[in-house]
């Protein structure tokens, strides 16, 4: 089969490219997606306050995947669900495999938006035993707003940033009693409204400073153990109501549900021999959103896990301005060159900032999505300054609000007019 572009991910990402690709007129458009219906994370997220800033109304998650996948069949692009792209057969060329069989695809571009998810415990190298009873923040969702499930007892939550208290939420709506928010920083976080409502209107207490140090049950879940977050490893496995070490306690609960600490669904991408950049972990991209092989781009939270859905979506609509313009082989919307070459300028982010993005300044080429770059840091600070240097240069001295870790901060895209092609790359740095 031959394509003129195909979106490997059915998120908001590769549904706003898909519509954009269309809308330019970049000829046929292929969405893929393994799960069975399209739209990604936003369909088991039943809160409200999706679409605000792209659609411009408020809608809940549901609500906002369905907008998405209906407006990219209305537009023309083809939505092959329970279709997983499972490796690579060449320069843009994939396998599919689907209950159709093997595919052979050819594309003239591809987008990878395969999104990001959550570690689980076992990423997270928590000892102890493996009871049932320990999920994530998206298979709670999933059996809760999917499949309709219901859950008794005591629950507590590993996090407390945005989605930790969303998971807060849905415990609460599936029946579980919430008993509280447990994170190794020494605050929440999330806003600071989010922690009082917790705490006024669930009655959730957070618990700062603490780490879970052991998984405690034989068929269920019995508990965990705490401890200070600054503590050393655990050592053998407990027992309810064994002897704990100072500052350390057995708290039961029935529930347990891991939140953030994301990763980026990165094995497609990696399986590709692209560059992969060591701070996001996903895919390494220029402000086009072009990889290190041609014509293959990445957006979404593939490249910034974790952002909103809006953010997501926007970063999938730059990517498909950028594809657009490539395949027509002419000047991009807007009047920005489009990414017709492959020079480009690295960039990356000093200590304590974790890493930035999009990861590469493209010659003269596009400013990065929504014109901003995205940086992360592994500290909480207080308002100060960035500053953009090369070759021993400061490019620019930016202010910044507080930083928390978890939270992106928004870096704007100005001060790419003095960055020289040849002086090497980028750093940015907190001054």
């Amino acid at each position: 089969m031959n394509v003129g572009v195909l979106i490997v991910g059915a998120g908001p990402a590769g549904l706003a490219a898909a519509v954009e690709l269309r809308r330019l007129g970049a000829g046929s458009v292929l969405v893929a997606d393994r799960e069975e219906t399209p739209g990604g994370v936003p369909r088991h997220c039943a809160h409200t306050g999706f679409g605000l800033r792209d659609l411009h109304r408020i809608m809940t998650g549901p609500g906002y995947a369905r907008h998405y996948a209906a407006a990219a069949a209305a537009a023309g692009a083809g939505i092959r669900t329970a279709t997983t792209v499972t490796g690579w057969d060449g320069e843009r060329t994939v396998t599919m495999t689907s209950p159709r069989g093997i595919e052979t695809v050819r594309a003239g571009a591809i987008l990878l938006a395969t999104g990001c998810r959550e570690r689980p415990r076992a990423a997270r190298l928590i000892p102890g035993s493996r009871p049932t009873g320990v999920m994530t923040t998206g298979e709670l969702q999933q059996r809760v707003y999917l499949n309709g499930e219901r859950f008794g007892g005591r629950a507590l939550v590993v996090g407390a940033e945005h989605v930790s208290f969303s998971a807060m939420v849905t415990l609460a709506h599936a029946g579980a009693q919430v008993i509280g928010l447990v994170t190794e920083y020494p605050r929440s976080q999330s806003f600071a409204a989010f922690s009082l409502a917790a705490s006024l209107r669930w009655h959730v207490p957070v618990w700062a400073s603490t780490a879970v140090r052991r998984i405690v049950g034989l068929d269920r879940l019995a508990g965990v153990e705490l401890g200070e977050a600054s503590a050393g490893a655990a050592g053998a496995e407990l027992s309810a109501g064994a002897e704990l070490s100072a500052g350390e306690r057995f708290v039961p609960c029935d529930l347990l549900v891991f939140t953030g600490d994301w990763i980026p669904d990165h094995e497609l991408a990696r399986r590709s021999g692209t560059d992969i950049d060591r701070g996001t972990l996903g895919p390494a991209v220029d402000t086009a959103l072009e990889t290190s092989l041609p014509m293959v781009f990445a957006a979404g939270n593939l490249v910034h896990a974790a952002e909103t859905a809006d953010v997501a979506a926007a970063g999938g609509r730059h990517a498909a301005r950028q594809i657009a313009a490539a395949l027509m082989a002419g000047p991009a919307l807007g009047g920005v060159a489009g990414p017709v070459s492959a020079e480009r300028i690295p960039l990356s982010a000093e200590a304590p900032l974790t890493w930035a993005f999009p990861n590469a300044l493209r010659i003269g080429g596009p400013q990065p999505p929504r014109g901003r770059f995205l940086l992360r840091t592994a500290e909480f600070g207080s308002p100060g300054h960035f500053e953009v240097r090369q070759d021993g240069r400061v490019l620019a001295r930016v202010r910044h609000g507080r930083l928390v870790p978890g939270r992106s901060i928004s870096l704007t895209a100005a001060w790419t007019i003095h960055a020289a092609p040849a002086a090497g790359p980028i750093l940015i740095t907190l001054a």
